[in-house]
């Protein structure tokens, strides 16, 4: 009688291996975290034009204010000699201060990106430590 419950034990045991086994793979399943969507990401140092034309801004300077208002401000220590301020390129040719982009229409843009004054220093030089702001006008 001993060898018969001995093996009714063991197949017991085996069934709740291969249940755990079961259960792991589904959890396992789920671990995955959540499904990604197949809809681009946006790069969070970008307005598009689509995103100004979303908002009707008519000049760009309205949309960075609205969208991304910290562009604006200069983040260095200023001084008298030497004030803080954050450039504008237009087509990677220097345009002057961010309030120049007051001058620029949102229906002629493609995109505008922020530097910061690293990555800003490293593509134009010294002077930039406050960032650009790079306008990409649209070809007509």
């Amino acid at each position: 009688m001993r060898a018969g419950l001995r093996s009714s034990h063991s197949s017991l045991r085996a069934g709740a291996c291969v249940a755990w086994m079961l259960a792991g793979t589904q959890l396992a399943g789920c671990a995955g975290g959540p499904a990604r969507s197949n809809a681009p990401r946006r790069d969070p140092r970008e307005l598009t034009y689509a995103q100004m034309q979303e908002g009707n801004y008519v000049t760009v300077f309205d949309a960075v204010e609205a969208l991304k208002t910290n562009w604006l401000r200069a983040r260095g220590p200023s001084s008298f000699v030497n004030p803080s301020r954050v450039l504008v390129y237009l087509d990677d040719s220097r345009f002057g201060g961010v309030e120049r982009l007051r001058e620029l229409s949102t229906s002629s843009v493609a995109f505008v990106h922020w530097f910061s004054g690293i990555e800003a220093s490293a593509r134009w030089g010294p002077g930039h430590d406050d960032g650009v702001i790079l306008v990409a006008t649209r070809l007509r």
